[in-house]
């Protein structure tokens, strides 16, 4: 004796719930997607194109109590800002840290300042520019 299949023939009454679901998923899951990279792109531009100071450590001169650091400042004319530096000793310790305002009409800055430090300092190094 065989057994009757208990299955509806294929595409007779319609789409399945399933499909709907699916489907409908699809369409949440493509507009998730386009929110997600728009957000991105929008954060990735903010964060470049806003930046209107940026630095680099030209050089350094280490002394017992100070570390002399040469920096090139980049900003846009009329921008105030600062610069944060920062020196560690050689086992990682940070013996100094300061912000150096920048400001004025000039859109290059190059600049020699003085970090006091606690103790003999082996680097110099940037944390960050901020406008402000």
């Amino acid at each position: 004796m065989s057994t009757a299949s208990t299955r509806l023939p294929e595409g007779r009454y319609g789409r399945s719930s399933d499909e709907r679901a699916d489907r409908t998923l699809k369409v949440v899951g493509a507009v998730l997607a386009v929110v997600m990279i728009g957000l991105l792109g929008w954060f990735g531009y903010h964060h470049v194109v806003k930046n209107e100071i940026s630095a680099e450590v030209i050089s350094f001169d280490l002394s017992k109590d100070a570390v002399k650091v040469h920096l090139e400042v980049h900003k846009d004319a009329g921008t105030d800002g600062y610069c944060t530096v920062r020196s560690q000793a050689a086992n990682g310790a940070e013996v100094g840290r300061a912000d150096f305002r920048f400001d004025g009409d000039g859109t290059r800055i190059d600049r020699v300042v003085t970090l006091r430090t606690t103790s003999p300092g082996s680097t110099a190094e940037l944390v960050g520019c901020y406008p402000g």
